[in-house]
């Protein structure tokens, strides 16, 4: 990172997935002018940037991950004089604007793909990947993300195209020069419309092996398999240094990759200062692996880990929840008697590490997982191609329903609970996607009334990383409890030093009372509402933050 885009360590990014945000006109959708209408309520918490899941023309099939038109704006979400009053708002109040951009497919619908599917020679037939039949069949096994095999017979061309997502979502060909042309013209498009930043969806893919050889890896139970040799090749990493020479550096625009990236030596490949690609990474976890694998003794390892591998050349995009993953106090903490504290804990932990935290929309009032009663009332695909795959390895439709529930992205995708009103205060309409029936008792209003809430917690926790600079700039160094559901670490500047404890457990748990010493008053606590923070005995999700003397 270089000294001009340093700003970025000043940031708290606030993610807004505009289909579930908030319905201006009663048609049941989010829209541009709902968010509008709600930026006085970000900036009273206290945010300083905002990004938009995409919002760009699209059919569709995946919520606006296919796009069919990089230029235009959905019509659902409004216009683009709409994104232009939304943008003149952000610079009102000093807020950065990044755009959610997805470039590794388009949407089927898009005009490039409608012209490259018509024959072999026509001006865009190189913008996708198409192959021919291998002896009547698909060129390989490949695995679709969404279920089903990776590869779809367009009977005009006589060719199969590669779609690693869904079939509308046939991917780009960035061995195409004219293709790479038309999308950093594009981006530079967007740049001078006014846009601070992009977070990039699935950058990993890009490069593809021309061979197309079949995976090694053990088939779904519908008989296909993920790519072995498909994520971070070194192709992909030319083509992001050829879009940060192009477009990002000399524009100082901020570029968050959403990277897959199992190890935090491939998460820095991607963002150590040297290697000239993206700011930050926000690395894709599959819920399913992180239900299972979760425990606070990996949390602890895992920013351990990350925060050594970055903290010379790099920085990190610190968050628990996006629109990809289930809702994090029902995921990582307890949406039961402890909602509340293990929100308040999940909030000063993700705050205390040092790099950008990022807020999804809900979190800061504590929204939780929604179990809706039948697979149809699910719109994500990716849940409703789990629950076929767990059908087919055998689980009952209760059982694979249950799992379904647990996992589905669509826990994050729920309407924005403004208010204890039919809806949730989301729209007079009819909502797209059922809202959680716990807005009567979890939402907005209701939250800013009450001092002592989880949306006011947040404030005061934003409001701190602008008064302490430890916390957003100084060093991290982990501290040993003696247990594993106890974690304590601080962060230290010259003349300052904080310390956060964390018991991530529904359980009490004592710290070394050695931890402790030096400690002042506590600055923010998850029981705040009972008096805070009382000593070395830390309640059921109990966390707190101290200056050191």
């Amino acid at each position: 990172m270089t000294e001009e885009k340093d700003w970025i360590k000043d940031l708290v990014i606030y993610q807004i997935y505009p289909r579930s945000f908030y319905d201006s006109n009663g048609d049941g959708i989010g829209d541009l002018p709902g968010i509008l209408q709600k930026m006085d309520y970000l900036e009273e918490l206290g945010v300083n940037a905002l990004w938009l899941s995409p919002v760009f023309r699209s059919p569709n099939d995946d919520n606006g991950y296919d796009i069919s038109g990089y230029q235009e704006i959905m019509e659902e979400f409004g216009t683009m004089e709409d994104w232009d009053r939304l943008r003149d708002g952000c610079k009102r109040r000093g807020m950065k604007l990044i755009m959610d951009l997805v470039v590794n497919h388009s949407s089927d619908e898009h005009p490039w793909f409608q012209e490259s599917r018509t024959s072999r020679d026509n001006p865009k037939s190189q913008y996708y990947i198409w192959r021919d039949p291998v002896d009547g069949r698909p060129p390989n096994n490949w695995a679709s993300a969404f279920g089903g095999g990776a590869w779809e017979y367009e009977p005009q061309r006589g060719q199969y195209y590669f779609h690693y997502f869904s079939k509308k979502q046939p991917d780009l060909n960035w061995a195409s020069p004219q293709l790479r042309e038309e999308i950093l013209s594009m981006m530079e498009w967007w740049v001078d419309k006014g846009v601070d930043g992009f977070r990039v969806d699935a950058i990993s893919y890009l490069d593809k092996p021309q061979d197309f050889p079949d995976s090694k890896l053990p088939p779904q139970p519908d008989g296909f398999s993920f790519p072995d040799c498909l994520a971070g090749r070194p192709g992909t990493h030319a083509y992001i240094r050829e879009m940060n020479r192009r477009v990002y550096a000399p524009r100082n625009v901020l570029t968050v990759g959403e990277v897959s990236a199992p190890t935090v030596e491939e998460l820095a490949n991607y963002v150590n200062t040297s290697r000239e690609e993206f700011d930050m990474a926000i690395p894709f976890v599959l819920p399913m692996v992180e239900i299972d694998t979760w425990s606070p003794e990996k949390l602890r390892r895992d920013a351990e880990e990350s925060y050594a591998a970055l903290k010379d050349q790099g920085w990190w995009a610190r968050f628990f929840s996006n629109h990809d993953k289930p809702r994090q106090v029902s995921l990582y903490g307890d949406d039961g008697e402890y909602w509340e504290a293990s929100a308040k804990l999940l909030g000063l932990f993700l705050h205390s590490l040092p790099g950008t935290p990022f807020v999804y929309q809900g979190e800061e009032i504590g929204m939780t997982n929604v179990k809706l009663p039948r697979i149809e009332d699910y719109d994500d695909p990716d849940t409703q191609n789990r629950y076929r795959q767990l059908l087919l390895s055998g689980a009952s439709p209760e059982a694979a329903l249950a799992r379904a529930q647990l996992e589905s992205r669509d826990n994050a995708r729920t309407p924005m609970q403004w208010d204890n009103t039919e809806h949730g205060g989301f729209t007079t309409g009819q909502p797209w996607l059922k809202v959680n029936p716990n807005a009567r008792e979890i939402n907005v209003e209701a939250q800013r009334q009450d001092p002592r809430s989880i949306f006011h917690f947040y404030r005061r926790l934003i409001a701190l990383r602008k008064e302490r600079p430890a916390l957003a700039r100084g060093d991290l160094s982990f501290l040993d409890t003696g247990c594993n559901e106890l974690i304590a670490l601080t962060r230290s500047l010259p003349g300052e030093r904080l310390l956060a404890v964390f018991n991530f457990s529904a359980e009490a748990h004592t710290l070394p009372a050695r931890l402790l010493e030096g400690a002042g008053e506590a600055l923010l606590s998850s029981y705040d509402r009972q008096g805070g923070c009382q000593g070395p005995a830390l309640r059921p999700y109990e966390a707190a933050l101290f200056p050191i003397n």
